[in-house]
């Protein structure tokens, strides 16, 4: 997933949303950061890790994409941070050979991309195991709404001197699921022509009680779930729903 556009999918990113996900993930931490073990799941191209690791935590960042990682390491070199980058799958954390933290985020609609409930039940499991007792994971995936009334017919358009995209969504075939076709136009002087890139993602939500319950299922307490960056109660119309959980002090 997103191996052959990294570069393009950063640029694409809305960066106003990191500095959200900071200070929601200050304020359900409860602590400062300084100090704590910190790993952000499908870390992407660094940006909140690096934001992590600035505010003095000992940061890990995980994600499937070498590409990804690729940019997050120079991210992070540009930014003059320390965080250790691990490439692995979100639902085999623990066979990366890293573990006891205190905070483990996975946020920008990431479990979405898991194929089933399956899946997000051993993320979930994975997570539980990987944090220290009374650890903290905070993530966020897309609401029924989200995706059931907004994305499908979906279409976005951006373009640059050299390069231009196109996205397009649609239901895709299993409930609560929607498939994005993302298309890169790039220029390649050595072509004297522009070069297509086009990738399929696949996404699929369920409803917030799911999550809940799998939650607990695999020994979360203190679960929590919230409709927006600032603790707002779940609407009809919320886009987003992002989560808390404890692992607990004795376990």
């Amino acid at each position: 997933m997103y191996q052959t556009f990294a570069y393009y999918y950063d640029l694409l990113m809305d960066k106003t949303l990191y500095p959200q996900w900071l200070q929601f993930t200050r304020r359900h931490l409860g602590l400062p950061l300084e100090d704590k073990k910190v790993l952000d799941l499908a870390c992407g191209t660094g940006d909140l890790a690096v934001l992590f690791a600035q505010e003095k935590a000992d940061t890990y960042g995980i994600d499937l994409s070498e590409e990804m990682l690729t940019l997050a390491e120079e991210r992070a070199l540009q930014d003059d941070v320390a965080v250790t980058w691990l490439q692995g799958d979100m639902t085999k954390l623990t066979d990366v050979g890293v573990g006891d933290f205190d905070l483990i985020t996975c946020f920008d609609d990431s479990l979405c991309y898991l194929t089933d409930l399956t899946a997000v039940e051993h993320c979930f499991s994975e997570v539980y195991a990987s944090l220290k007792p009374g650890g903290t994971f905070l993530f966020d995936v897309h609401s029924l709404y989200q995706m059931n009334e907004v994305f499908p017919g979906y279409m976005y358009n951006e373009h640059d001197e050299d390069w231009a995209f196109m996205w397009s969504s649609y239901s895709d075939d299993q409930p609560n699921s929607v498939l994005h076709d993302l298309t890169f136009f790039v220029w390649r002087d050595e072509l004297e022509a522009y070069e297509a890139l086009h990738e399929e993602h696949h996404e699929r939500t369920y409803p917030y009680q799911q999550y809940q319950q799998l939650l607990e299922k695999v020994g979360f307490s203190e679960v929590a779930v919230y409709g927006g960056f600032n603790d707002e109660n779940l609407q009809e119309e919320t886009p987003r729903w992002l989560f808390q959980a404890k692992r607990s002090d004795c376990s």
